[in-house]
């Protein structure tokens, strides 16, 4: 087999940790020796083992001598493991081959660094593009400052996200509702504005039982990580017998410098405007908590100002194969008066759920 094909195997496993490692990366490694797989393992929760050092304890002393593909620069400082570049060196694997650069300051070629003056063979960029899909989150906050933004929205065909009247359940069917807790599930937080919480009373939870995961006991484990629900009150209007007040997980209220909000409710003062909160300074200050994904999931105009402060880095939009007709109300709150000033989106993967289509958008 190639470098390619052992290092795809390393992102399979990476893709295992997909719910789990936040905030750290998502992260696996193969252990080669002798033309075949001696050991393997991923990052599987924050706080544990990091991918080489589970793959380095399953190949045991066959780890000498042989060549370590890991899909992300092994970490050369002391966070809550050891790092995993004195692990390799430790075992005497002879060569390591990896998918990118870690963009982690602490590391940012230092693993590679501290690995080369070992003796060791260090090949780079295996990969590296789909390596890099497996952490979006964590790649932005750690070359930015900040958090990677997935905005979820659900529409009919014809671009109806409710009826008039606000009616909105359901558009989409089960299996599409079922990928949307999957999204929630990979998230740090979830993000969503006062005006939906008032009309649908949303939890904003991650719930095992609609994951769609064949293992309920897995389904168990991702469900107990619940993201940071955040919601955007600029009055002060959140009720304090609201759902999103009584789940499992943290909820955090955002409002304006001087509103005046429940005692006991983890608030952020925002500045405001007339178009509303802060919002990057929102998404500043939950990077600086370690917000690596963030999913927005509101309404029109919560999401329009998304849009067109240039803050979404993805859209996933469901669309149910109905019609709602020209009274219901629209996908996005988007003033746009020129064909000059339309929003060009690049769309790059479109698949059924279910019997809805989802169209994954990059901005």
């Amino acid at each position: 087999m190639s470098h390619t094909q052992y290092m795809a195997q390393a992102i399979a496993l990476a893709k295992k940790g997909l719910y789990s490692t936040d905030p750290n990366p998502r992260v696996g490694c193969v252990l080669v020796k002798d033309g075949g797989v001696v050991g393997e393992g991923y990052h599987q929760k924050a706080g544990e083992g990091h991918a080489e050092v589970n793959a380095l304890r399953a190949a045991g002393d066959l780890a000498k001598g042989a060549t370590a593909y890991v899909t992300l620069e092994p970490c050369s400082h002391f966070g809550r493991t050891p790092p995993c570049s004195d692990g390799l060196i430790k075992a005497g694997v002879h060569e390591v081959v990896c998918a990118m650069q870690d963009p982690n300051p602490q590391v940012a070629g230092q693993g590679f660094a501290k690995l080369e003056a070992a003796g060791i063979k260090v090949t780079k960029g295996v990969l590296e593009e789909q390596a890099r899909l497996l952490n979006p989150g964590f790649i932005k906050r750690m070359e930015t400052g900040m958090p990677f933004v997935r905005l979820k929205m659900a529409s009919s065909l014809d671009g109806r996200t409710a009826m008039q009247s606000g009616d909105s359940k359901w558009i989409t069917g089960p299996a599409a509702r079922a990928d949307v807790q999957r999204l929630r599930a990979r998230s740090s937080a979830i993000i969503s504005g006062i005006s939906s919480i008032l009309h649908d009373d949303s939890s904003l939870t991650v719930r095992a039982k609609e994951l769609g995961f064949e293992d309920q006991e897995f389904s168990e484990f991702v469900a107990n990580r619940q993201p940071l629900r955040v919601i955007l009150d600029s009055q002060g209007r959140l009720p304090k017998q609201a759902k999103v007040l009584q789940q499992r997980g943290e909820t955090l209220v955002a409002v304006k410098h001087g509103v005046q909000v429940h005692v006991g409710i983890d608030v952020l003062p925002l500045n405001a405007d007339e178009s509303g909160l802060d919002l990057r300074a929102l998404l500043k200050e939950l990077a600086n908590r370690q917000c690596n994904e963030i999913l927005v999931e509101t309404g029109a105009t919560l999401a329009g100002q998304f849009i067109d402060k240039g803050l979404v880095d993805e859209m996933v939009l469901y669309m149910a194969p109905s019609f709602m007709g020209s009274e219901a109300r629209p996908l996005l709150h988007l003033p746009i008066n020129d064909m000059a000033e339309k929003h060009s989106l690049n769309i790059v993967d479109t698949r059924m759920v279910g019997d809805d289509i989802r169209l994954t958008i990059k901005f």
